[in-house]
């Protein structure tokens, strides 16, 4: 699936590498109270899901040309739900985003609303087992996460696969008004993965509350990606 044409001018571009995504799926109801206004939880056959992807940053720039050296390289974990809004544009809406670097976390926080934390973080790789550790430090101190996978071989992706990943902007709240965040990337190449060890806490700690098992592990060595300018989403009366 090919992303759409992404509003100009854009706003940051970065690489995200040494990917690996983690699914459960989840009863819409349950968590369709954590959807801002104008926005759903997406559904496939009756069912959302909440992902917990581990993650390394890589090459964060302003617009196209503007490098952050700080920004070079470091860990992510996000934990995200399936969202769509009014307009039928299909999207994310992240319940928490644990970052390496403090100075992410204010930033993105007051300027973007979205929820990044601040956690002490590895990403360590040895042949082809790739593990990831993190431990909150701010907000809720003490949350953590430890997912081990090995990578398998590449995989062609399931319809449900594509829909989950072929995500092209997110859902956030800020000043009580609903944005959408566009961004753009290529197809994701994917691997299947065999999850070693996932002993985690900031599913939970999201409010979420996962409805069968686990799908299999996906790991990604990355895309580049792009984000345009946010804009307000429209919200129809109810």
């Amino acid at each position: 699936m090919v992303a759409p044409p992404l509003p100009r001018p854009v706003l940051f571009d970065q690489f995200w590498a040494e990917l690996t995504f983690l699914h459960w799926p989840v009863e819409p109801s349950a968590v369709a109270h954590l959807f801002p206004a104008g926005t759903r939880p997406d559904v496939f056959d009756g069912l959302t899901y909440v992902a917990l992807v581990p993650f390394v940053m890589r090459h964060t720039r302003i617009g196209t040309a503007l490098p952050l050296p700080y920004f070079g390289a470091f860990a992510e974990t996000n934990v995200r739900l399936y969202s769509v809004d009014d307009a039928g544009r299909h999207g994310v809406l992240f319940r928490s985003l644990e970052s390496q670097r403090l100075a992410v976390v204010p930033v993105t926080r007051v300027g973007l609303g979205v929820p990044y934390t601040w956690a002490k973080m590895s990403v360590t790789r040895t042949g082809d087992r790739i593990s990831y550790v993190s431990a909150r430090r701010w907000p809720r101190r003490g949350l953590r996460s430890h997912v081990t996978v090995r990578v398998g071989e590449p995989v062609e992706p399931t319809p449900l696969e594509v829909w989950l990943t072929a995500r092209w902007g997110a859902h956030t709240r800020k000043a009580g008004r609903t944005w959408w965040l566009p961004n753009e990337h290529a197809t994701w190449p994917l691997w299947g993965a065999e999850v070693e060890e996932c002993a985690d806490d900031l599913v939970a700690a999201a409010g979420i509350a996962v409805a069968g098992p686990r799908l299999r592990a996906l790991f990604s060595p990355g895309v580049h990606a792009r984000f345009g300018r946010p804009a307000l989403a429209r919200v129809l009366p109810r």
